[in-house]
């Protein structure tokens, strides 16, 4: 083990800290004469899907040993989450993995409510926008690993295929929450604003546009010889070594086992929803593309039941506490208060000013406890652990992150096969960095 030179100087001790773990997988030896050699993929790497360091040890073409580097892209927002309160945490968390915003919003708020004991008190239209709005950010995620992963393995017209439909989707967000992404639009105790007709119009047309164009995806990639050999039997992981390595979504289901927490745990009454679990018994990356496809189809089938039993209603908790920001009423610029609002808590009542003031600037009040959520996101098992003292801001939070988990996968998805199928199986994976780092 080597340790780091030091110094001393005017202003104290001074370190050389070099890259250590260079040497350690070097081991001393040296790398020509074995034929050995280690190379650094990412995080610059535009295969690697995002910041992440592959450090390979390389013989010839094949991989002997693959360690996987994350942490470029940490945000600290789980810490951040300690300093804000409970309502604030959804502006934060929606930044996370921010391919799936609505999914890491509504398992913050699920959360909340189970600690706060208010789960009964979520309106069904609430709940309904909620299921509604995760398929269609699943649709839109899946469409982001399709178009990126058929870039990476040379078939460079699905890449924009897959953002044209993902565009659609994108709108759709725009007219309901006002934003393309990162919405923080799911808040403990429901929505923060209802669902516009217009956006239903455009599901709907959504809806009759979409099975085309997955027709249309299938046709360019199922039958392709090179496609085929790409990723049939490469990166192959089964259904035991998925379960060694805590690994859910698509990538166990490819392996065979049809668990989906939509179905096995479900949450957002998917009970009542009628739709199937793909599964594939291939375990490679071929079966993670055919799981990828089925799924786009079962969400469709499930924004469909959403939007037949879309019925008017509250879209919060009655308590207004809790419902704070979402029933304030809004002003010409469609952001902040309106001046009778503003005027009524100013000018008319003393009371309302102190309470408005005091929820605004500390925000409600959770009871002590812990409580743990899991929702299926994307990528597999989305896992939220919040902890509260009793105060207006959370203790701790912490997210079991399905990227984070599955890219332990990489090794022993890639070592012992070439350096181009390091590419195929990462990717087959759909690891978000924002959402691995945190």
């Amino acid at each position: 083990m080597t340790y780091a030179t030091e110094r001393e100087t005017t202003e104290g001790k001074v370190f050389n800290v070099t890259g250590g773990d260079w040497d350690t997988v070097v081991g001393g030896t040296d790398p020509i004469q074995d034929e050995h050699i280690v190379v650094n993929m990412g995080p610059q790497h535009p295969s690697t899907h995002g910041v992440l360091r592959l450090v390979l040890e390389l013989e010839g073409e094949t991989v002997r040993e693959a360690r996987v580097v994350v942490g470029y892209l940490h945000t600290g927002i789980e810490k951040n989450l300690e300093f804000r309160n409970w309502v604030q945490g959804s502006t934060f968390v929606t930044r996370m993995d921010y391919l799936a915003p609505i999914f890491n919003e509504t398992g913050y708020a699920l959360a909340v409510e189970k600690l706060l004991g208010i789960e009964d008190q979520v309106t069904e239209r609430a709940t309904t926008i909620r299921v509604l709005m995760m398929e269609l950010n699943r649709i839109a995620s899946h469409l982001v690993w399709l178009g990126t992963t058929a870039l990476e393995l040379g078939a460079i017209s699905m890449m924009l295929y897959g953002f044209r439909e993902r565009e659609y989707i994108l709108e759709i967000f725009e007219m309901v929450s006002g934003l393309r992404m990162n919405m923080a639009y799911v808040r403990p105790g429901g929505v923060a604003q209802d669902v516009p007709d217009e956006a239903i119009v455009k599901i709907r047309e959504f809806l009759e546009m979409f099975p085309k164009k997955l027709k249309e995806y299938e046709d360019l990639l199922s039958g392709q010889p090179i496609w085929h050999q790409r990723t049939k039997d490469v990166a192959v992981l089964d259904v035991t070594g998925c379960l060694a390595l805590g690994i859910t979504g698509p990538v166990l289901r490819s392996a065979g086992l049809p668990w989906d927490l939509r179905k096995t745990m479900p949450y957002c009454g998917y009970e009542t929803y009628e739709f199937d679990v793909p599964t594939t018994p291939t375990g490679d990356v071929w079966g993670r593309y055919l799981v990828r496809m089925a799924e786009m189809r079962e969400s469709m089938k499930l924004i469909e039941q959403a939007l037949d039993r879309l019925k008017p209603g509250p879209i919060m908790v009655a308590d207004k506490k809790i419902a704070w920001p979402a029933q304030l009423a809004i002003g010409v610029d469609g952001m902040g208060n309106s001046l009778e609002h503003v005027a009524k808590i100013m000018g008319q009542s003393m009371e309302s000013l102190i309470h408005h003031f005091k929820l605004v600037t500390e925000g409600f009040r959770v009871p002590p406890g812990q409580v743990y959520v899991g929702i299926e996101s994307p990528r597999g098992e989305l896992g939220v652990h919040a902890v509260s003292d009793g105060g207006t801001r959370p203790y701790r939070v912490h997210y079991r992150e399905p990227s984070f988990i599955n890219l332990q996968a990489i090794p022993a998805m890639a070592e012992g096969g070439l350096i181009a199928d390091v590419i195929a199986g990462g990717a087959s994976l759909d690891p978000v960095m924002g959402g691995c780092d945190r």
